[in-house]
């Protein structure tokens, strides 16, 4: 399991926070396409596992995804390693847009954004068709799956999804006890006592910093209050956070309307997670503006997610190697192809195919990834450059 160091953990995961463009829905078959298919670091049990459980936790999932797998690969060391490496790319350019730049608007914007949305529909794509060969293998799986899809895209909600991977749980239980699937045991570092401090500390936090800020108001202990109960009290993401954050930060006056919409625009334009968005609203606010305040910003909205993480880890590294779990995680794994399969549709496919011109640019770039095995970057450019010469038509 430790064959890998962290530097090499960090590589990997510096790559990915440097081409992972399309949002968090995305990252997850960017992921499934380095981590199983590429370098084998988890089969792909494992790895839908990792994803089953970081997406019942609040807090960004492509992160938590991507620090359980260093944590599983090369310790404490790599799971830093692993969230830095992908943090890192997004988060200085979302710093030096703020320090830069003022305005983000017109056609070029649009164009760029409309470009990342249809990379996102082959990526995800892509990940639907890789995940459904490996876990909708009979047709009691399949139909789990197409339960799971049609429950989101009808319903949709964090508190849906949840609440359809508990149940595909018990489908699996009940179900699939010889599904054949393997046991999905990760080797974590993580002691009994190492899970109740991290469980601890977040609510610790989430109790200490709110006073805090009341004693401290329009200083940077404020500012870690916001973004740590933005990114503790977040289910489903990047773009659920969007209206948290600006709730907490736009009508006290920490940052204008405008130039918080900038940044959100900035920040689904550039590779890796949405959640760096923080660096932006850290360096832009009106109160406490610097370096120090872009990187507490980035900290605390991640770390109440890492913390959840840790402490679920910990759970599913002691229950993962019975059967009866290994059963439910045959009907979880099901589940967990028709949530991406939901999403592929709403918002990844409905945001991004807007002409007909757009289905072509989409699946062309579906077969670039799955029939000749383009690198994803390559993909992105191809598609950017389809995009912007089709706007010119």
């Amino acid at each position: 399991m430790k064959d890998a160091n962290a530097a090499e953990v960090f590589r990997a995961a510096l790559k990915l926070g440097l081409t992972s463009f399309g949002g968090p829905i995305a990252h997850i078959g960017y992921f499934e396409r380095t981590y199983v298919r590429q370098r084998r670091w988890l089969t792909a049990e494992q790895y839908g596992g990792i994803v089953a459980l970081c997406q019942m936790l609040p807090g960004p999932t492509s992160s938590q995804i991507g620090f359980s797998i260093g944590l599983h690969r090369a310790g404490w060391i790599g799971a830093v390693a692993a969230w830095l490496g992908f943090t890192l790319p997004s988060a200085l350019l979302m710093y030096l847009c703020a320090v830069f730049t003022t305005n983000w608007q017109g056609a070029m914007a649009h164009t760029l954004l409309h470009g990342l949305q249809l990379v996102a529909v082959a990526v995800v794509a892509q990940a639907v068709w890789n995940m459904a060969h490996s876990f909708c293998r009979d047709r009691l799986t399949l139909a789990i799956a197409l339960a799971a899809a049609c429950l989101l895209v009808s319903i949709g909600g964090p508190v849906t999804q949840i609440a359809v991977l508990g149940a595909a749980a018990l489908a699996g239980m009940r179900w699939c006890r010889n599904s054949g699937v393997e046991a999905a045991q990760l080797e974590l570092p993580i002691s009994s006592a190492g899970a109740w401090g991290a469980l601890g500390l977040f609510a610790v936090l989430l109790l200490a910093l709110p006073a805090l800020g009341v004693l401290f108001p329009r200083s940077i202990v404020a500012l870690a209050d916001i973004f740590y109960r933005s990114g503790a009290l977040v289910f489903g993401g990047g773009h659920v956070v969007l209206p948290l954050l600006r709730d907490a930060m736009v009508p006290p006056g920490w940052i204008s309307d405008d130039r918080f919409l900038t940044g959100y625009g900035l920040a689904q334009a550039v590779p890796g997670p949405l959640f760096t968005l923080a660096a932006y609203l850290g360096a832009a606010n009106a109160y406490a503006p610097s370096a120090w305040s872009a990187c507490c910003a980035v900290i605390f909205i991640f770390l109440p997610g890492l913390l959840m993480t840790i402490a679920a880890l910990a759970l599913w590294s002691r229950v993962s190697r019975h059967d009866m779990v290994r059963s439910a995680l045959a009907g979880v794994n099901a589940a967990v192809v028709g949530i991406l399969a939901a999403a592929l549709y709403n918002p990844v496919w409905k945001t991004a195919v807007l002409a007909p011109i757009d289905i072509g640019i989409a699946l062309f770039g579906l077969l670039l990834l799955v029939r000749w095995r383009v690198p994803p970057i390559a993909v992105v450019l191809f598609t950017l450059v389809c995009s912007a010469s089709a706007d010119l038509i």
